[in-house]
């Protein structure tokens, strides 16, 4: 189908984008009433509106004053060489910077002196804490380093040069890359300039041998430069490998003796070896670039850089024949290590401790980046939401926002042509969407990602209050989903109920399941004795939540307490509306609110109830406590399509009185409690693994053409 002109895609994209506000607008009237809909507004306006500080007014640079005491732990996990040569205002600023991090990590500094002809010698030994040494023949910056890394005793070597200015926290978050991707080799920090200025976030290297750091004189903070992500090398100036590593293969080369181009040799090393080089950017260094080195091609230490880069083409031409052209976009050739490169929408930035939805999508974000993918990330309210939005850079995601991304249309027209996949979650995200994603990136693969069938969680709300109004909402958000499902090329669900549902409804679309996604939690359950109470865990921004939770209390709770007059229910989730929070006022009701700590309630009560009279998708708060071996008692609508066997796997009623009857039987009888504990764990390691997701999605990127360079 003949994609529309741009001027009516647009035009059909702000339409859209009302009308779906609007109706949404309205549903939350009708499901939350108009304080809770008036407040989620102001908090989205207000997210959105909210400005990121500028770079260089956040920078820190220590006060010159004295000799900086330095921490000298027995077992150092990094240690830091910094190669000197005169210079020594600048070395005793370097050393105050890393006296002043306040990072976590033990770590050791290790100055080399490569023969300074200045105080140095005299006044660099009296710094408390530094393991000074002093070469008795200038060695040059590859020799000064290789002396520094024979004497280290830490895990991992962290070069540094002294014209540089650490920011606090620096070295935490270098070294965590190697924690949070294993397959790293070598990271990278990103240098700015003084006057906060991007000077590198990670390095390109190009066909003919020469370099490019990427992103110099940019804006620091540009989503661009703000996530973690693969590249060609990273600066001498600032970087850390493995100290076993950098061993076996051999160092710095001597072959670019004194300097320049041995990082970038490096490197290549690194990649030979079958690692990853990774910039982070959550390490910021200030480099005074030039400050020892000078900045004059033709004179001094420079002079090198010219002859060495030919000893580096000589040395690896036929590796570099596969790198772009000198003259390439540098955009696209810091993604060049990418398979595919993907946009995934959504209406928010996943917070994975408040609600499952958003477990799923980090979950599935993760296993994109593992397959090899350049994910791009834009939340429908366009905003940075500060702590949730770099924990998506730290996992590699390059979540884009206001003011860079600027406006939808226009961020499709530069990026769309360079998209293998769009993946949509939920219906009223790609509605408006749809018309921009056929018209700039119409070779794309469109994946609808529903999460669940909302017309169908609409439908059974309508259907229990009784609301024909709603029933008729429901009815447009029916056609409204299988619009989308006709017009995407593949379609997500995450329950096989669902997509039997879809296949009746929708026989000719591409449907796959893909469900909730958990890593399962290491640790040995606690057992039956020492728990007690019961646990209810959702976010009450959802209505089906609301209504379990009262339900829960109001009708079930009494049977229970017949029974057993000091069982307690717990109600823990966030954003609870003032009927959630006057539950508490009933006998054996505690209402947690938002818990950043679910593991002590897991571990520590007896059961989870799902009392869901209505709802669509798979129930995180079931997948979360059966992963974690605390058994459910539940509602039919709340295990649906969960491959749940009720009295193996759970225990099932839809009545209050059935239900109290389940929970007691479940809650009295620890050979029962432990054989729900055990299939529970089994379930979830079956159905909602990262490999059960990872198949599905490799099933998906195969259908994708090989990416164009």
């Amino acid at each position: 189908m003949e994609a529309p002109p741009a001027w009516l895609s647009a035009f059909r994209y702000r339409i859209g984008a009302l009308r779906s506000l609007t109706l949404r607008g309205w549903l939350s009237l009708r499901s939350r009433g108009l304080a809770a809909t008036w407040r989620r507004f102001l908090e989205r306006r207000a997210l959105a509106r909210q400005p990121l500080p500028a770079l260089a007014s956040r920078l820190v640079f220590p006060a010159a004053e004295g000799l900086p005491p330095l921490p000298a732990p027995e077992r150092p996990l990094a240690s830091i060489v910094v190669p000197v040569y005169n210079q020594l205002a600048l070395t005793l600023g370097c050393l105050r910077a890393l006296a002043a991090s306040g990072d976590a990590t033990p770590f050791e500094v290790i100055v080399v002196d490569d023969a300074s002809g200045d105080d140095s010698p005299h006044v660099l030994p009296r710094v408390p804490g530094l393991r000074y040494h002093r070469n008795a023949d200038n060695l040059g910056f590859i020799g000064a380093c290789n002396a520094g890394a024979a004497l280290a005793r830490g895990e991992f070597l962290v070069f540094l040069n002294n014209d540089t200015t650490v920011q606090p926290g620096w070295l935490d978050a270098l070294l965590d890359t190697f924690r949070r991707h294993p397959d790293t080799g070598l990271a990278g920090s990103r240098l700015v300039y003084p006057d906060g200025r991007l000077q590198e976030a990670g390095g390109i290297v190009f066909r003919d041998g020469s370099c490019w750091s990427y992103g110099r004189f940019d804006e620091p903070e540009h989503p661009r430069y703000s996530h973690v992500r693969e590249a060609d090398y990273c600066s001498g100036a600032a970087l850390a490998i493995r100290r076993a590593l950098f061993e076996r293969l051999g160092g710095f080369d001597h072959h670019y003796a004194p300097a320049y181009y041995e990082d970038t040799d490096l490197a290549m090393r690194v990649r030979q070896a079958g690692l990853k080089l990774r910039y982070q950017p959550a390490s910021l260094v200030v480099h005074h670039e030039g400050a020892s080195a000078g900045t004059d091609p033709g004179r001094g230490m420079k002079a090198h850089q010219r002859s060495n880069r030919e000893k580096f083409l000589a040395r690896w031409r036929d590796e570099l024949a596969g790198h772009p052209a000198a003259d390439a976009d540098p955009h696209r050739a810091a993604r060049r290590h990418s398979r595919h490169r993907v946009l995934v929408l959504d209406a928010c930035t996943p917070t994975p401790d408040r609600d499952s939805g958003s477990v799923r999508m980090t979950a599935v974000l993760r296993l994109l980046l593992e397959e090899g993918c350049s994910v791009a990330f834009l939340p429908e309210n366009q905003a940075h939401d500060g702590d949730c939005t770099r924990a998506l850079q730290a996992l590699g995601v390059e979540a884009w926002w206001q003011p860079a991304l600027g406006t939808l249309p226009d961020w499709l027209r530069r990026h769309g042509p360079e998209l293998d996949m769009v993946i949509a979650s939920r219906h009223y995200v790609l509605a408006p969407v749809l018309p921009l994603l056929r018209t700039y990136a119409p070779q794309a693969r469109l994946v609808f990602d529903t999460v669940d069938l909302h017309y169908l969680r609409e439908r059974r709300e309508a259907e229990l209050a009784g609301d024909q109004a709603r029933l008729r909402a429901a009815e447009r958000t029916r056609r409204a989903e299988l619009a989308l499902v006709a017009a995407a090329d593949e379609t997500w669900v995450v329950s096989p109920v669902e997509a039997e549902l879809l296949r009746r409804e929708a026989p000719k679309a591409r449907v796959r399941v893909l469900s909730n996604i958990l890593e399962m939690p290491a640790h040995e359950v606690p057992d039956w004795d020492g728990r007690a109470g019961l646990l209810f865990v959702g976010s009450y921004r959802h209505p089906p939540n609301v209504d379990a939770a009262v339900w829960m209390a109001e009708e079930v709770l009494p049977y229970l307490r017949g029974h057993d007059a000091g069982l307690m229910l717990h109600l823990v989730g966030p954003d609870a509306p003032p009927r959630v929070q006057a539950l508490g006022e009933l006998p054996g009701v505690r209402v947690h609110g938002f818990v950043p700590n679910l593991q002590p309630l897991l571990d520590g009560c007896r059961l989870s109830v799902a009392p869901l009279r209505y709802g669509a998708g798979v129930k995180g708060k079931i997948n979360q406590a059966l992963a974690h071996g605390l058994p459910v008692v539940a509602t039919s609508c709340a295990i649906e399509g969960m491959h749940l066997v009720p009295g193996e796997d759970v225990l099932v009623a839809d009545d209050a009185g059935g239900l109290a009857a389940a929970i007691l039987r479940a809650y009295d009888d620890p050979a029962l409690w432990r054989r729900l504990s055990a299939a529970g764990r089994e379930n979830t390691r079956r159905h909602f693994s990262p490999e059960a997701a990872r198949a599905v999605l490799r099933e998906s990127l195969a259908e994708l053409p090989p990416r164009r360079r």
